[in-house]
């Protein structure tokens, strides 16, 4: 099974506002880019679309994945399967509340269904060049310097 490194990232301006998504594709010594954008949107939107557009890229053939993500949001559900509780509750969270985005989750959860993905946490805006070149398409395509992907 090949080996597929991607780093993600999500913007925003103004929340809701104009977004932007993007990620940075490393397999097999090549690397790929890809960036998205939403008239009006949230970041925590634009962090999961980055996510989902990513693994759709890969296709279908499944591989073995590790995700970056600068969100705690999205790691976190996967890390500790907060998606699991929520199914088991129809979609709310512990406060009860239906869970925000859940189209969004539905599809990142079947997309990572496909591969084997480990989601794993990298800080924002340090010295990590992949992440930092995500950051700054997802900063770009919030102006309009990203190719337009619709969900």
């Amino acid at each position: 099974m090949n080996e597929v490194v991607i780093y993600t990232d999500g913007a925003c301006s103004g929340n809701p506002g104009p977004g932007g998504w993007a990620a940075v594709i490393l397999e097999g010594g090549s690397r790929r880019e890809i960036s998205g954008s939403e008239a009006r949107t949230t970041n925590q939107r634009m962090e999961l679309l980055a996510a989902i557009e990513a693994l759709r890229a890969l296709g279908e053939t499944p591989r073995r994945v590790t995700l970056y993500s600068d969100s705690a949001y999205l790691v976190n559900c996967f890390r500790d399967r907060w998606y699991e509780r929520w199914q088991r509750n129809g979609w709310r969270n512990a406060k009860n509340e239906l869970v925000q985005n859940r189209e969004l989750w539905e599809e990142l959860l079947r997309l990572s269904r496909r591969h084997q993905v480990q989601f794993r946490k990298v800080k924002g805006h340090a010295a990590n060049e992949y992440n930092n070149r995500a950051d700054a398409l997802a900063r770009a395509a919030v102006t309009g310097g990203g190719a337009q992907r619709a969900f």
